[in-house]
């Protein structure tokens, strides 16, 4: 069974897609970016992007009954590969002890112009 997690904790979709989806124990979100939910403002430089983006991404998670613990694979998508150590500072603060597997890549351009985008697959 399937699904549709919606919160307005966090960017509603601006595509034909969901937030997220929950099956068979699993959520999978979609790609989450820095932007403040109640306001559509988008934070200057990449610190407060990544800490919007993770903030939002835990919305998410909470909307769906899981939580940055849970979370077993991330993919972050970055503007600029130079920002990988202050996004890496940003993350550390919401992911500690066990974990999740994680890709980071550098893309040529992110909706919203925005400098990071990230995504999750969690437990439940």
């Amino acid at each position: 069974m399937k699904t549709v997690i919606c919160t307005e904790k966090a960017p509603v979709a601006i595509g034909p897609y969901s937030q997220a989806i929950e099956v068979n124990g699993m959520v999978y979100t979609s790609g989450v970016i820095p932007v403040e939910p109640a306001t559509g403002e988008i934070p200057d430089g990449i610190e407060a992007q990544a800490e919007q983006a993770i903030k939002n991404l835990m919305q998410l998670l909470q909307a769906a009954g899981s939580g940055a613990e849970q979370v077993v694979k991330t993919t972050v998508f970055i503007k600029d590969m130079n920002d990988f150590a202050k996004v890496n500072e940003i993350y550390a603060k919401y992911f500690t002890g066990d974990y999740p597997a994680r890709s980071c890549v550098e893309v040529a351009r992110l909706p919203k112009d925005v400098l990071i985008e990230i995504e999750a697959v969690a437990l439940k």
